[in-house]
């Protein structure tokens, strides 16, 4: 139970923080707003990352001394350096991400935008100059959530509304959708209808029209539901054959992705070698080499199944088609973790060291993966990331968090394209 003396300690660490010095680091973390104690600086920001480090070995030192700790700390020093390493990490794998959103914010519409974690994402993003929210919602439930919430932000001035009830644009909303829709059962009526009630929809509109530069959706409703909006109005890039979903785990190991987790239930060859070539770029855009893993339950075809075999000529397709790319398969995923594990079963392999992304045969087998080292391995999801969309456009689980947001936002303000204007049919 949170006493007192906890929340006092909480409230002087957070005031000692907001006094305190900045190092180099904090001053990278705020970009051009200065991190000095005044008018425009009361307390640190969310991506101080001296906030883990110092407050809370604080309230753990004030619950272990007022007794109220039931397991206390025998080494507060060890407990602080554990937390420094994780801070590490985590800002390791986000920070070229993050820089790259701060250059050039881009405008992010969220399709979710009466849902309190996004208004507190989309604060968290303005404060850091990651994108320029657009929020779609009905414009008196966002202001009196802002004002639940005590967000300091304001409509129609720090953050734009698309209230589509009363939107000006809705008749050319429902226009397109049909013109896009109306050969797959999509009448006038039905249009109207859609445009009205689907937020999704509009957001991907917005997209499409070149309103937004990006889209994150998700946070309420299905998947697939959200995926199939996605699909109908913004559609797969140039030459892309399907979409697929990319999720990073941070763990006490580093990060580590994991692909397809949402989309494709059990992708064809071509299907698992095109993702690897997407995920790979992804995976190059948070400042890491891309060290692939087709993983199978064979090692170089010491089982021989349907889905070994689309493992083993996925990996000829990637060793043909980019042979530059650090890949190899099919192998159990202890083999791709591991190169003495690895080198025992074939010592020529091209990939070295231990993979940094995963290739699943099946979306249950990604899921599956990423949840159980997610919580058995104390790992911090980011994603999952939408591949293979001819726009910047994301679809969040349910149970995202305001940070998981705010990752995601930094995610698809950095990989927004340039493009501007309607997209064509």
């Amino acid at each position: 139970e949170i006493n007192e003396a906890m929340k006092i300690a909480c409230v002087r660490a957070i005031a000692d923080l907001a006094m305190a010095e900045s190092s180099e680091l904090v001053a990278k973390a705020y970009g051009k707003t200065p991190a000095r104690f005044g008018p425009e600086y009361l307390i640190p920001k969310p991506f101080d990352p001296r906030l883990i480090v110092e407050i809370a070995p604080a309230v753990a030192r004030a619950a272990m001394e007022s007794g109220a700790a039931t397991r206390p700390i025998d080494d507060l020093r060890a407990y602080k350096q554990s937390l420094n390493e994780f801070v590490y990490r985590s800002g390791l794998v986000m920070k070229p991400v993050i820089d790259r959103a701060r250059q050039t914010p881009k405008r992010i519409v969220f399709a979710e935008g009466e849902d309190r974690r996004v208004l507190r994402a989309a604060q968290t993003a303005i404060d850091d100059g990651l994108a320029r929210p657009i929020l779609v919602g009905r414009a008196h439930v966002i202001r009196d959530r802002i004002r639940e919430l005590g967000l300091r932000m304001t409509p129609d001035q720090d953050v734009e509304v698309c209230n589509i009830l009363r939107d000006s644009r809705y008749s050319e909303y429902w226009r397109l959708y049909h013109r896009i829709m109306g050969r797959n059962g999509v009448t006038h009526d039905i249009a109207k209808k859609v445009a009205r009630s689907e937020n999704t929809v509009v957001s991907a509109l917005m997209l499409r029209r070149g309103e937004a530069d990006a889209m994150i959706c998700g946070s309420v409703g299905h998947y697939s539901s959200h995926l199939e909006h996605i699909s109908h109005i913004i559609g797969k890039a140039p030459g892309v054959l399907t979409f697929s979903a990319l999720t990073a785990l941070i763990l006490p190991s580093g990060p580590l992705f994991i692909c397809d987790t949402h989309v494709t239930e059990v992708p064809s060859a071509e299907d698992l070698a095109e993702m690897a070539i997407l995920a790979a770029r992804e995976v190059e855009s948070f400042g890491l080499t891309p060290k692939i893993a087709l993983v199978s339950r064979s090692n170089f075809g010491s089982n021989v199944s349907e889905s070994s075999l689309r493992m083993r000529e996925a990996v000829r397709l990637l060793h043909q088609r980019v042979p530059e790319l650090e890949v190899d398969g099919e192998m159990q995923a202890d083999a791709a973790l591991n190169q003495n594990i690895r080198d025992e079963n074939l010592d020529s392999s091209r990939l070295k060291g231990s993979a940094n992304l995963l290739i699943m045969p099946s979306v249950d087998a990604a899921n599956i993966a990423h949840n159980l080292l997610k919580i058995l391995g104390g790992g911090v999801s980011i994603g999952p990331m939408l591949l293979g969309a001819a726009r910047a456009a994301h679809v969040v689980s349910q149970s995202t968090t305001v940070r998981g947001l705010v990752n995601m936002i930094a995610v698809a303000s950095s990989q927004s394209r340039e493009e501007t204007g309607e997209m064509q049919d």
